[in-house]
């Protein structure tokens, strides 16, 4: 019989992730599993189509189309240093960033946790995708202070994610609180490195 389902929402976002590909193929990211703190919303859109091929005046087959994964996050402030790496800017090295037609942003695969209030998480993971730079905001402060966000957007596509017989763009797992066998080993698909927190075997 299987296991007692469980209907809880989440209430929070917490502990987004991403890493660059390696695009030699000798590893799955280069470098390390970076954290971009205070994500406030994250919105992943992934819209599907029914196709319907018709014959004798009536629906002959119905097949379903999928549609680009394109994914919108709002943080509280994300560094420049992260900004650099996701966005593929130039930099001098007097410090000056820059945006420019020729930017090359880098393949990267992310993950982030939806939380819900008895401590359990749905941890999920894009597989890989590139951001596309912001626009630049401003907004002259008032009598009550406010604070800017700011949000980035990034499209993503399929890749080879072990353990899974065709290519995929998101996967998921679903973690009671305390636990964190699945959150390992979906870092482990994602990323081919360990969550920042687990244990070193």
């Amino acid at each position: 019989m299987a296991g007692e389902k469980t209907y809880r929402a989440s209430t929070g976002v917490d502990e987004f992730y991403y890493g660059v590909l390696d695009s030699t193929g000798a590893a799955i990211i280069t470098g390390d599993v970076e954290r971009i703190e205070f994500l406030q919303t994250i919105n992943v859109e992934m819209p599907q189509e029914a196709v319907r091929a018709y014959g004798d005046n009536k629906t002959a087959e119905i097949a379903v189309s999928a549609g680009n994964i394109s994914v919108t996050g709002a943080f509280h402030k994300i560094p420049i240093e992260d900004r650099k790496v996701l966005l593929g800017l130039e930099a001098t090295a007097t410090g000056l960033h820059s945006y420019g037609s020729e930017d090359t942003p880098p393949y990267v695969a992310c993950v982030f946790a939806k939380t819900h209030e008895d401590g359990s998480r749905e941890w999920v993971g894009l597989t890989k995708g590139i951001f596309m730079r912001p626009n630049v905001n401003g907004q002259t402060k008032q009598e009550n202070t406010e604070f800017q966000t700011d949000e980035i957007s990034a499209e993503f596509m399929d890749r080879e994610v072990a353990g899974f017989t065709k290519d995929k763009s998101v996967v998921f797992a679903y973690e009671e609180s305390g636990a964190t066998t699945k959150r390992d080993a979906l870092f482990q698909a994602v990323f081919g490195k360990p969550h920042p927190d687990a244990p070193i075997v």
